[in-house]
């Protein structure tokens, strides 16, 4: 606001890496969540809408860049801003089975999505007519839609589960939503408050569906709630013959049918999608995958530069605000991410552009034999002056110890130089990765192990 007044100062780009401070209770899941950490943090600003794209969109192709070139496997998944606000935001995932958030994707394209936001789609078979009377049948002690299934040796995905809610007006008052889901699937709770006049909302107490529904959870359904407002998942939208709570605790309706027995309802996707999905592109199904953030990007357009005043003249002479991004990356989290993704139970793998050092030279007997010590040190020579970031391991320790310490550390590339090999000629080379390793003549073992590097030297520009 200080520094810039006019549209010829624009677009513009600050940026900082800056050590934080994360009040955590205690620091979690190894170094994912530790109470110091290192971040980038930048933020565009832009004349117009479009100009606030070109900066997203940079933005945006270095993150991806920068990922690549680091080895990871991740996705730039379209997420909701939540909170922050803005028009648009992705989130950028390193692949991981301990990840605490789950994004979906799909194979046969470059479609990926946060779970919170990822759209599921309607069923393409049109709702298939109805077939059954709607009865009333007992149900004892089941309350859930796995055990009411079970009992009617049904599928459960002929069962739907009734989720009240109360949305709060700006009056303070509430009002009681019943919001169905099928049996097997979940409630988006970010996806429902996007559906007009639900925000903001809570789950109704106990006490309240009694007092209002006449009946407990795990017996409810839409039948016979006249002016109660009932939003139906696409899915149950669909749906004919299906199996609902009986209102009447320990009975359940089957044989229920839109527009015969209840009202045809409000359509909303509320649901969070589930592999086998079909993409929303149009391009194959969904697959879920466990992910760890490492970057966030943001349109946040001028929901703060409005607020705080952050204006400029454009060439009419006009004050208008800024459009603003915000882009993350967060440095410490990346090396944890890396490996969470790359490890086994013997340590570290490291991806070659990340390790500490790509190829290690371990020499048996350092120490005691001169030819070892002799082809270790002029194979590390050699290395090191094509550019190769090697490490010669000189302790003077059992063999069992050094490569125990290297599978530790994780450095990605392994040669082993011993007495008995040399007497034939040859050493030992071995990824972390590899179950065995391959003999290899000691002459060709410098020009073997870089072609088989990621990242040996630093490309023009790296």
């Amino acid at each position: 606001r200080k520094e810039i007044r006019s549209y010829r100062q624009l677009p513009v780009n600050f940026y900082q890496v800056q050590t934080k401070f994360r009040d955590e209770i205690r620091p979690r899941f190894g170094v994912m969540r530790a109470r110091e950490f290192t971040m980038k943090d930048a933020y565009s600003f832009d004349a117009d809408f479009e100009g606030l794209k070109k900066s997203y969109e940079a933005m945006y192709n270095a993150y991806t860049k920068i990922f690549t070139r680091l080895g990871l496997e991740f996705r730039a998944v379209a997420a909701d801003s939540g909170e922050i606000g803005g028009t648009g935001s992705h989130e950028f995932q390193v692949i991981a089975a301990s990840g605490e958030d789950a994004i979906a994707y799909s194979r046969d394209s470059g479609y990926a999505a946060n779970v919170e936001l990822a759209e599921a789609m309607a069923p393409s078979q049109p709702r298939g007519g109805a077939a059954k009377p709607m009865e009333k049948v007992a149900t004892p002690g089941k309350h859930t839609c796995e055990e009411v299934s079970e009992l009617l040796k049904l599928p459960i995905e002929k069962t739907v589960k009734s989720i009240v809610v109360m949305h709060t007006r700006e009056d303070g008052g509430n009002d009681m939503v019943m919001l169905l889901v099928r049996g097997d699937h979940m409630l988006n709770e970010v996806k429902a408050t996007k559906v007009k006049g639900l925000k903001p909302f809570r789950f109704a107490t106990d006490a309240e569906i009694r007092a209002a529904l006449k009946a407990p959870p795990g017996s409810l359904g839409p039948v016979g709630h006249a002016g109660l407002r009932v939003i139906a998942d696409r899915t149950v939208a669909a749906m004919s013959d299906f199996v609902t709570g009986a209102n009447d605790e320990g009975f359940h309706y089957t044989g229920v049918n839109w527009g015969r027995d209840l009202p045809e309802p409000e359509v909303a996707d509320i649901r969070n999608v589930v592999p086998g999905d079909a993409s929303p592109d149009g391009k194959g199904k969904l697959e879920i995958a466990r992910g760890i953030e490492v970057g966030h990007v943001f349109q946040l357009r001028t929901a703060y530069t409005t607020k705080m005043g952050v204006n400029y003249i454009d060439e009419k002479g006009e004050s208008k605000p800024m459009e603003m991004g915000c882009y993350g990356i967060g440095i410490t989290r990346i090396v944890a991410a890396a490996i969470e993704q790359n490890h086994d139970d013997k340590g570290i793998i490291w991806p070659d552009p990340m390790a500490p050092f790509t190829v290690a030279v371990i020499p048996l007997g350092y120490r005691k034999s001169d030819a070892v010590k002799s082809a270790a040190e002029k194979l590390y020579a050699e290395l090191a002056g094509a550019g190769v970031e090697v490490f010669l391991d000189d302790r003077d320790e059992r063999p069992g110890v050094l490569l125990a310490d290297q599978e530790l550390v994780g450095i990605p590339h392994r040669i082993v130089i011993g007495d008995r090999g040399l007497k034939e000629g040859a050493v030992e080379y071995q990824h972390r990765r590899d179950a065995q390793a391959t003999k290899v003549p000691l002459g060709e073992v410098a020009q073997h192990v870089q072609s088989k590097l990621t990242y040996a030297k630093s490309p023009p520009g790296y």
